[in-house]
């Protein structure tokens, strides 16, 4: 985790610590999962055996996962390009029962990464979309742009949503985020 937060790649630590990471995954905490995969996508250091691993391992896990943790999750498996549909699936369900602690970051990064590895899920949408207009307030234009191409990118209609964020989104300065999102509609 502390190399990825200073962006230090070290890729013959992180083959390394993959074999560890596999054989000792059974004493991992859902954190230890988030974050483990966090660090391996944040600095692109790719390994498809690992994220298969922790698939399995963090499917029996699933109770103990927070809203932080699904959100770092799912992002780092998007942003590895890394698929896992049980995965995806059960953590669609468990983020439903958990939706009233997601802050504004867990919501966009949540949404963005479902439609960033195409994993239709309306429920999770329709949770999130009404979630995310009762915290509008603390979107940033970054996430209020990620929010967007996420419901437009998996195709999810929600003009609610869409409205308030368009309210939102006047009121704060408008990112390159939001612009691309807006040209793109």
């Amino acid at each position: 985790w502390a190399y990825a937060k200073v962006g230090h790649a070290s890729p013959y630590l992180f083959n390394a610590m993959s074999l560890k990471v596999i054989e000792k995954l059974d004493t991992f905490s859902s954190q230890n999962l988030a974050n483990t995969l966090w660090a391996y996508a944040k600095l692109g250091h790719l390994s498809p055996e690992l994220f298969s691993f922790i698939s399995y391992g963090a499917m029996k896990k699933l109770n103990t996962f927070n809203s932080q943790e699904i959100a770092n999750t799912v992002w780092a498996y998007a942003t590895a390009g890394h698929t896992s549909p049980e995965l995806f699936n059960a953590l669609s369900r468990k983020a439903i029962k958990e939706l009233n602690t997601f802050n504004s970051q867990g919501i966009a990064n949540t949404v963005w990464a479902y439609a960033k590895v195409g994993h239709a899920s309306p429920e999770l949408f329709d949770a999130m979309s009404w979630k995310a207009i009762e915290k509008l307030d603390t979107f940033n234009s970054q996430e209020i742009g990620n929010t967007l191409w996420a419901y437009e990118t998996v195709g999810h209609s929600c003009p609610e949503l869409f409205d308030a964020m368009s309210r939102r989104e006047a009121m704060v300065k408008p990112s390159p985020s939001i612009e691309m999102t807006i040209y793109k509609i």
